[in-house]
């Protein structure tokens, strides 16, 4: 890097020829221990060598952040993610905002402008797509960023954090067809996002290794939500051959589908199995007690926060790429087929 004489070397620049967040600078700049050795090491060498002299301006008030942004806020689970994120903030001394998008352009545009005045530490991406103007925008400010279940294929040099939800369809179905059902419903997720489709595979490749044809009529589309499953599952029961069990790709569609077997003066599980996807702490007081699939929603934030703090002090990550386990939590919504 050359500076034309007579102009002063600003942090964004020292930043981004160190290849860290402008809270990094600040923190070496303030003698603050939470930098790795490397990179306090690496900063303090530009510093020296462009001659950096601080400002004699304000310092900027309050402590580091953590954006933390969902396209909704209005899910439970969301509330299992900030949980944990908030979990690592706290025990950092690191503050936490929490934005909804709601997938509008102008929310976008409102986030990344008050982004720029506020020198966040990091951000974490909960279900988005990191369109390519965002993701240039922050790579502009150098702040770092951690995806958690992205909606799309992230790029490669992205971290992101997800579970094993191809694992958790497949044991959902199992479990199903173990209990002797061999009608099953499944009422998918929004299809843009990994996670649904990689549930829905984990529901077909159960009923292949089972040998039962695939039935498209079968298969319902939802949107995570209470209402979808409550359509979803009216759909299914509606069929001539309707299901004898449905496996919603989230609880709340779970918890939909039980009204729509309350509706037709049906019980869960005497005449229709439900499995759900998620395990949010409502499930274990459902009525009956929901089946699901445990996603470590909290831990998701956790190591998420603990992830672009990492990224933030300079250290690398032992991997980009990582998927928590999810197991299945057997309750009382499901039971075996009448009859068997």
């Amino acid at each position: 890097m050359t500076v034309d004489e007579g102009r002063r070397i600003t942090i964004t620049a020292i930043a981004q020829e160190a290849g860290v967040s402008v809270p990094t600078v600040s923190r070496v700049l303030n003698g603050r221990n939470d930098v790795a050795p490397q990179t306090r090491e690496r900063v303090e060498e530009l510093l020296r060598r462009h001659g950096y002299r601080r400002r004699a301006t304000r310092p900027r008030a309050g402590a580091s952040l953590i954006d933390l942004i969902f396209n909704d806020l209005d899910s439970p689970w969301a509330v299992e993610i900030i949980r944990g994120v908030e979990d690592v903030a706290h025990a950092s001394g690191v503050g936490t905002v929490v934005s909804a998008i709601h997938r509008r352009s102008t929310s976008t545009r409102q986030w990344l402008q008050n982004l720029r005045t506020r020198a966040t530490d990091g951000v974490i991406l909960v279900a988005s797509d990191l369109a390519p103007p965002v993701h240039a925008e922050l790579r502009r400010l150098n702040v770092p960023m951690v995806l958690v279940d992205p909606a799309g294929v992230p790029n490669i040099d992205i971290p992101t954090i997800g579970a094993t939800n191809w694992a958790g369809g497949l044991r959902a179905t199992e479990h199903l067809l173990s209990l002797g059902h061999r009608r099953i419903g499944f009422i998918a997720g929004p299809p843009r996002l990994l996670c649904s489709r990689a549930r829905l595979d984990g529901y077909r490749a159960a009923l292949d290794a089972a040998g039962i044809p695939l039935r498209d009529d079968l298969i319902v589309p939802g949107d995570f939500y209470h209402e979808s499953g409550y359509s979803g599952g009216a759909a299914l029961l509606d069929l001539d051959e309707p299901p004898t069990a449905i496996f919603a790709s989230s609880d709340q569609m779970a918890f939909g589908a039980y009204e729509a077997v309350r509706r037709r003066g049906l019980r869960v599980p005497d005449d229709v199995s439900v499995v759900g996807f998620d395990d949010l702490p409502e499930a274990r007081w459902a009525s009956p007690p929901l089946t699901t699939v445990r996603q470590p929603l909290a831990e998701m934030g956790l190591l998420a926060a603990r992830t672009v703090l990492r990224l933030a002090q300079g250290e690398p990550l032992d991997t980009p790429r990582v998927e928590l386990s999810t197991d299945l939590v057997v309750r009382d919504s499901s039971a075996p087929f009448p009859g068997r």
